[in-house]
């Protein structure tokens, strides 16, 4: 009786032991599993980090190249409405050249009828 129960007590034992065994190897797998997918992840982080910034440049330099269009767009529109205020004014000079013209021309005109 004694020696069945040793030998039942040695094969509980064995079995605990791979059970132990079978145990440490899983949580080394898990523990391995889990730092891949961290490495994983802090890859990933890094990598949308880089397009973040990437994307953040390339929206400053869009926007620094609006800015200087919209400037040399307010410039041009300025010129333009300096040359419309000079043209109005030579507009005016014309005209009143003109009707001073006229009227010398009508003046001539009745002179020459008498």
């Amino acid at each position: 009786q004694l020696h069945l129960t040793m030998s039942e007590k040695n094969e509980m034992t064995r079995s605990l032991e791979m059970v132990q065994n079978q145990l440490q190897e899983k949580e080394s797998e898990i523990k391995r599993e889990i730092s891949e997918y961290k490495d994983r992840q802090l890859q990933a982080e890094k990598e949308h980090q880089a397009a973040l910034a990437e994307a953040t440049r390339k929206n400053e330099v869009e926007i620094e190249a609006c800015h200087k269009k919209i400037s040399s767009l307010e410039h041009f529109i300025s010129s333009q409405k300096l040359e419309i205020e000079h043209l109005k004014s030579s507009k005016e000079q014309l005209n009143n050249s003109l009707k001073e013209a006229n009227q010398a021309l009508g003046e001539l005109l009745k002179t020459k009828v008498r």
